[in-house]
């Protein structure tokens, strides 16, 4: 996954941030004393890229398969999610959520407070997330049931005077918290929420620090989506020239150095082979969460800040939706002057370079049913973290509905439903505030198309494709009454000006359209396109 292009170049951390980045308490995963280890670091010359005289065997270049891992307790439910960017949350319309097969449904009440419950009305099954909110309360459109903030029935129209509401009426609830800009939902029934897991990032609290964050869903599973994230090895090809810094030229060789590992999560740091060998620090930590972060001195000499997240969530077999956030404290001028959804569509453009490639991978695993473990061929030089995370679902997978790991696999007890009637996906995507199931030229719900993957959930993109809709049917508008005033002036002058001032408008509406497709349209490689 590529940075974008608003953020600076890094440079190498201090040891002590290092050390701050890895404050928290996981488990030293040293390198001494197996075999291959100490052949490997002497035949990388750190820097150079170049290798010692004489081949290298396959034992160098492979990664060494290890021992099967030790299973820990594990529950996913006993974690945080990351829901949806608070900023995003509509406030006059209940919207879907998945956390891997849990329906749920976030909503403000009355007072602008973020809730959630179970997306399922006791009555009839029916969506609440398919209702509407009625003085605070939401109510399943099926039959007018209202729920307060409690999930308590408050209100059943169909009932007699002076009937009560039956007890049984309620709706399950979970506990929400609104964390740094994120909504979190803690998914357990049995225990309390843990604060201490509740996710805290140091460098989104530092004063100056902005980011740029957007909402993707995306098709195909969330492990192979962290995969992604956590693959340095790619950027240079599938994303040349994306932006400044992806460049083909420049792949090669990776150095990697895996320093603490636990059940929670592993980090670590990473750099190039070759010249200029800027480390970067990355951190995975459970149940779905990916940091890449760097810290850099200017040119004036001030300490600078940079962070890449991702907070990855699974909604499903073979579905994902995630959160990115990059910031720095530092923006040049150009960045200030260019507007937000411009950034977001550079996003999309970059997550629909791999696409292709991630789905099939999810087909494929899927299909064989086996272990990452006896399908890829990872190498150290380039896949030392996609090893890390896949050992690490060999320790916690069993905790979870459904898990590939690199020694072992379980496929979920239920398969994925193949939604054929409006009622699955139709309804789904149509309880996605703001598009309610079509808006302007779209008609079909479809996870491949950019509309639903990002623009149905962020304002800003949605804002700007309203006004260049409206900007392009105005100038379209005054062209065609500049034409007609041209045709009906009798002076040659008059003529001219309306035909110039046609022109103008004509190329204003050129360039809302292109502004238009450049928001909404899907990347498509040159070799691919007709």
């Amino acid at each position: 996954m590529a940075l974008p292009s608003c953020l600076p170049s890094l440079q190498k951390p201090s040891p002590r941030v290092f050390a701050a980045f890895l404050r928290r308490p996981l488990l030293v995963a040293s390198t001494k004393g197996k075999p291959g280890a100490a052949t490997s670091r002497q035949r990388w010359r750190r820097g150079t890229g170049s290798v010692a005289a004489g081949p290298m065997s396959t034992e160098e270049v492979l990664l060494r398969p290890e021992e099967e891992e030790v299973k820990e307790e594990y529950d996913w439910r006993e974690e945080w999610y990351p829901l949806y960017l608070t900023a995003e949350v509509p406030e006059d319309a209940p919207l879907a959520h998945t956390v891997f097969d849990e329906k749920i449904v976030l909503f403000r009440d009355g007072n602008g407070v973020i809730r959630c419950f179970q997306d399922r009305c006791p009555h009839r099954l029916a969506k609440l997330s398919e209702g509407q909110l009625v003085d605070g309360r939401l109510e399943c459109l099926y039959h007018g049931w209202q729920f307060g903030d409690d999930g308590k029935c408050l209100k059943i129209p169909q009932l007699p005077d002076g009937a009560r509401i039956p007890r049984s009426a309620c709706v399950r609830t979970y506990e929400t918290r609104d964390s740094q800009g994120v909504v979190w939902v803690w998914m357990s029934d049995k225990n309390p929420p843990d604060e201490n897991k509740l996710p805290w990032f140091e460098h989104y609290a530092r004063p100056g620090f902005q980011d740029i964050s957007t909402i993707h869903e995306l098709p195909y599973d969330h492990s192979i989506l962290l995969e992604n994230f956590m693959d340095p090895a790619h950027v240079p090809i599938s994303h040349d020239r994306t932006d400044f810094y992806s460049k083909r030229e420049d792949a090669q060789a990776l150095l990697f150095e895996v320093t603490k590992r636990s059940g929670r999560g592993f980090a670590g740091s990473w750099s190039k082979s070759k010249p200029p060998a800027l480390t970067n620090l990355l951190r995975f930590e459970a149940p779905c969460i990916l940091q890449n972060s760097n810290e850099y001195i200017d040119k004036d000499g001030t300490k600078q800040y940079v962070s890449a997240l991702f907070l990855c969530r699974p909604t499903g077999q073979g579905k994902s939706m995630v959160i990115m956030r990059f910031g720095s404290t530092l923006r040049s001028p150009i960045v200030r002057l260019l507007p937000t959804w411009f950034f977001h569509q550079n996003i999309c453009k970059v997550l629909e370079q791999d696409m292709g490639f991630l789905s099939s991978q999810n087909e494929i695993l899927w299909k064989e049913k086996a272990p990452t473990g006896r399908l890829y061929i990872n190498l150290k030089s380039c896949d030392t973290w996609v090893a890390e995370y896949r050992r690490w679902k060999d320790k916690v997978g069993h905790g979870m509905p459904y898990f590939f790991g690199h020694n072992l696999c379980s496929l979920a007890e239920d398969p994925a439903v193949v939604e054929h009637a409006p009622a699955g996906l139709t309804a789904g995507i149509s309880s996605s505030m703001p598009a309610k199931g079509a808006t302007g030229d779209i008609h079909v719900p479809n996870p491949i198309n950019r509309y639903f993957r990002h623009i149905v959930h962020c304002k800003e993109c949605r804002s700007a494709v309203k006004s260049f809709q409206v900007w392009r049917n105005a100038f379209v508008f005054m062209a065609f009454t500049s034409i007609s005033m041209a045709i009906l002036a009798s002076r040659r002058q008059w003529k001219a000006f309306f035909l110039v001032s046609a022109a103008f408008c004509l190329a204003g509406a050129h360039a809302c359209s292109s502004a238009l497709s450049l928001i909404k349209t899907n990347f498509i490689r040159g070799h691919r396109r007709l």
